[in-house]
């Protein structure tokens, strides 16, 4: 661990009961030193409740004393066994409440446009369960008709560089797996600014210009006769009327 827990209320008991400085309690708490002053003049953390780092096992009297005698001396987090490994915590990450109702248009994003991506990806990246995640798959989610797909990036809920992280790792595992990619789904498979990058693909074209304008012929320069009158002219222009008779006469 490299900061106590619950920072905020271990901020407001050292504040309250040590005369360590703004900067000493600042960096122990991975706070900033003018929102420790917050908390001195009453501004912030207003009804938030002391936590005693030395009841807890987070500092010592010892620790605190050579900071209290030392403005330059910096707190150390007391080892805790523990604790160790706690930071590599494992499943779908914290997500703000500000900010779960644009999960699911966040998940529909992925499972659109990085269908390559598992349900575990997912869920890491976005902070969800699997089950919504199959949910959005499947178009059973009770409100899928409402959502709309949005970068998840865009919405703040993961960073660029986790969710090319999670595409990578997801093309080196198909291809360790053999399967074979179409090419979007190996454009979809790299990075963002590599598929910016990336050359326009060749396309195969529907029709050959020219082609429906020959017929069949065992002789080629018929076939380049017979093509070159096979115009507009030719076609809808009628020869005039040789008879000699006048239509209008009655």
């Amino acid at each position: 661990m490299n900061k106590p827990i619950m920072a905020k209320a271990t901020a407001v008991w050292l504040v309250d009961n040590t005369t360590l400085t703004f900067k000493q309690v600042a960096d122990f708490c991975d706070l900033h030193e003018l929102e420790v002053q917050g908390i001195a003049d009453g501004d912030v953390a207003q009804g938030v409740k002391g936590f005693d780092p030395i009841a807890n096992n987070q500092l010592t009297q010892d620790e605190i004393d050579k900071a209290e005698a030392s403005p330059l001396y910096a707190l150390k987090l007391k080892f805790n066994a523990a604790a160790v490994g706690e930071e590599k915590r494992r499943g779908p990450r914290y997500t703000p409440l500000s900010k779960r109702q644009d999960r699911p248009a966040a998940i529909l994003w992925l499972v659109k446009f990085h269908p390559e991506l598992t349900d575990g990806q997912v869920s890491k990246l976005v902070g969800t369960t699997k089950p919504t995640i199959q949910s959005i798959r499947e178009r059973t989610h009770w409100n899928i008709s409402n959502i709309q797909p949005v970068d998840p990036v865009a919405l703040g809920l993961t960073k660029q560089s986790e969710l090319d992280a999670a595409v990578q790792k997801a093309n080196e595992k198909k291809a360790k797996e053999g399967s074979v990619m179409s090419d979007d789904e190996r454009r979809k498979l790299v990075s963002t600014e590599q598929s910016l990058g990336m050359p326009e693909e060749p396309r195969i074209p529907t029709a050959i210009s020219g082609l429906e304008t020959f017929t069949l012929s065992d002789n080629p320069a018929e076939e380049k006769q017979e093509g070159d009158h096979l115009d507009a002219d030719t076609l809808f222009n009628l020869p005039d009327d040789d008879d000699g008779d006048d239509d209008d006469k009655s």
